[in-house]
């Protein structure tokens, strides 16, 4: 078996992992997004790092809930060099303002990621979501998470502050694949189930939605002839999103 075909079975795993115990905190995660929707609420999403890639895996895409928002800030983005955006996230002080770019209210929902949830940032997001009255889902690796120390003052780290956790699976460091005669693990996997819990819990938001009555509003692929359809809902809500 060569290297790749060991990652291959190293991310397999964690999948099976994240099947096997991560279920429950999915549904849930799905029925409060499903029921803030269905309540005239909203869906925000914050990641920091690589797991910004995950705030985004929900906005404004194929299958997608017309109704789901990232907190996108420069710095948090390696556009603005990636030395500056990890001193970013590490630092407190800048969560309450970047919220107070979004209009946010109580019985929204936060889905705030963070592969380490240790770095000041995404627990300050959390912190601030709950004290205006939002639900924090945090996706996070627990195993790493628990390894190290939090970098915040309150001195919990994300799953410690978030109502409700979503468990990557992934092992302390991320990369999971040792190579005869290279120095330290390569090959990252917190992207690949990250993604995965993310969709998984859009399906049961969806899924929760219509065994209520509730027709989503999704986004069509816009290279399969979805853009009429997609203009409709991006007007619909284009004074409240405004990455439009």
């Amino acid at each position: 078996m060569n290297d790749a075909q060991r990652y291959l079975d190293i991310v397999a795993s964690q999948i099976r992992q994240v099947r096997e115990t991560q279920w429950s905190s999915i549904q849930t995660a799905g029925q409060w997004i499903g029921d803030a929707l269905a309540g005239d609420h909203w869906f925000y999403t914050f990641g920091t790092g690589h797991s910004r890639m995950l705030a985004e895996e929900v906005f404004h895409r194929a299958g997608g809930l017309a109704r789901a928002i990232p907190f996108l800030d420069p710095m948090v983005y390696f556009t603005a060099g990636a030395e500056a955006a990890t001193a970013f996230e590490r630092k407190e002080g800048a969560a309450k303002e970047l919220l107070s770019q979004y209009p946010v209210a109580s019985g929204d929902v936060l889905l705030v990621a963070s592969n380490s949830g240790r770095n000041a940032l995404p627990i300050e997001m959390a912190l601030h979501a709950k004290e205006l009255g939002l639900k924090v889902i945090a996706l996070v690796n627990l195993e790493h998470s628990k390894a190290w120390p939090t970098r915040h003052s309150s001195g919990g780290n994300l799953a410690e502050t978030a109502d409700l956790v979503l468990d990557n699976c992934g092992i302390e460091g991320d990369a999971a694949l040792e190579i005869d005669g290279v120095p330290g693990r390569v090959a990252p996997t917190s992207t690949i189930t990250g993604a995965l819990l993310v969709n998984l819990v859009m399906v049961a938001a969806v899924s929760h939605m219509k065994s209520n009555g509730i027709d989503p509003e999704i986004y069509i692929s816009s290279n399969s002839n979805g853009d009429d359809h997609n203009t409709r809902l991006a007007d619909k809500y284009r004074d409240r999103i405004r990455h439009l």
